[in-house]
């Protein structure tokens, strides 16, 4: 029997038995739901916040990871394999994802790192290197300020990350390699119920992805609507569509997450495409890779959102300092998970607030979304890393404000 690009996932996620039985998991998207139709304030805080997650975070990774396994299949190469190869190509490679606006690019290299392929010194670069959402903003509004930026991150993280690599050594902190699954076989299921589940999830991101790029370049698709934007049709599109990620989570159907997918192969003559070896299959393994990072992401977008309620203290409050502390509090800002932090400080550099030496030492340290899956699966590495990325964050930051940026 031909091994399948599913077949490898354990059991129990690669079934649909999770719909047939209760874990606690299923709390999190009953709750979530509840709160939502409520109609108090909490469930339009949470609304929000749900809409935020999808349409900020899940939409980009998955986007990115559809274009990766798409290019790879195109091209019949494998990223993973190529970075596994690449020796001392593992940092400069693991920065240039990292640039990609959004966190897709980083949470590629972070699930690499989770299974042992790369060294962490290719997660310190990534980490470095990405900007997270934050970088289409900069890039509308100042795209020769976003060049520098961008420009600067991405040489200290080739720089950092070789220096962790010849300071540790490519082994430190490193998890035992997952066995990489054969690429050869035709892949022709799931079908029924999961097909279902397939074209459903391509078709959300598909509605959601021009939204999506609208929101990171501070405009709002509600107004498309004319006369319906008064009842926020993006953000109740944003917020279903990140309770079905969750719901998913819940039913177990993407237990494997990354750790033992196996792509769909490159077409070829031995080997036709399938359903499973076009866009289906890419929706597929996206949706393996982000229900996992989107359940961290809601948690953590959440905890941030009813922390500022619960204290009463309004973001722009932090940056209320004298211009030394600027770099400082841009690096302290990088550290929090998430890229609300991030786009709020590089709206404050625009708005004349904050200057560059801040900007920089935050873009930096900025980890964005792809800190979650680290935090989640190898939470020991994912400290450090952030760690590190303080040192060239502060050593940036500090050069720009003493020139006078």
């Amino acid at each position: 029997m031909k091994e399948t690009a599913l077949s490898a996932i354990p059991a129990r996620g690669r079934g649909f038995a999770g719909f047939g039985r209760f874990n606690a998991r299923w709390l999190v998207p009953l709750v979530l739901s509840v709160l939502v139709v409520s109609g108090t304030d909490l469930g339009l805080l949470v609304r929000d916040t749900l809409a935020e997650a999808y349409l900020q975070v899940t939409v980009f990774v998955a986007a990115t990871l559809i274009a990766i396994y798409a290019l790879e299949q195109r091209f019949a190469f494998d990223l993973n394999t190529r970075m596994a190869q690449a020796g001392v190509g593992q940092v400069p490679i693991a920065a240039c994802l990292g640039l990609l606006p959004g966190c897709g690019g980083a949470i590629v290299v972070v699930t690499q790192f989770v299974n042992g392929r790369i060294g962490f010194g290719a997660l310190v670069a990534v980490l470095v290197a990405t900007m997270g959402d934050a970088a289409f903003l900069l890039i509308a509004a100042a795209p020769q300020t976003a060049g520098v930026v961008l420009g600067v991150s991405w040489l200290c993280a080739v720089a950092f990350g070789w220096a962790i690599d010849g300071l540790h050594g490519r082994d430190y902190l490193r998890p035992r390699p997952v066995a990489s699954q054969a690429q050869g076989s035709c892949v022709v299921e799931p079908g029924g119920f999961g097909l279902t589940i397939d074209r459903a999830w391509l078709g959300l991101l598909v509605a959601g992805t021009p939204l999506a790029v609208a929101i990171a370049f501070q405009q709002d698709p509600n107004a498309w609507f004319g006369g319906f934007a008064v009842y926020e049709p993006v953000t109740w599109f944003g917020c279903v569509a990140a309770i079905a990620a969750t719901a998913l989570w819940a039913s177990r159907i993407d237990e494997s997450r990354t750790h033992s997918v196996a792509r769909p192969p490159a077409a070829g003559p031995t080997n036709p495409v399938s359903v499973a070896s076009g866009p289906l299959a890419w929706a597929r393994q996206a949706r393996f890779d982000t229900t996992f990072v989107t359940v961290w992401v809601i948690a953590a977008f959440l905890l941030f959102e009813l922390g500022i309620v619960a204290t009463g203290i309004a973001p722009e409050a932090w940056f209320v300092a004298a211009a030394p502390l600027m770099p400082l509090i841009g690096g302290l800002v990088g550290f929090i998970p998430g890229c609300g932090p991030q786009i709020l400080l590089t709206t404050l550099y625009l708005s004349g607030i904050v200057p560059l030496s801040g900007l920089l030492a935050n873009a930096i340290a900025n980890d964005g979304d792809a800190l979650f899956p680290a935090i989640a699966l190898a939470p020991k590495a994912a400290v450090m890393a952030t760690l590190y990325s303080a040192i060239p964050a502060l050593l940036v930051g500090y050069g720009a404000f003493a020139l006078g940026y």
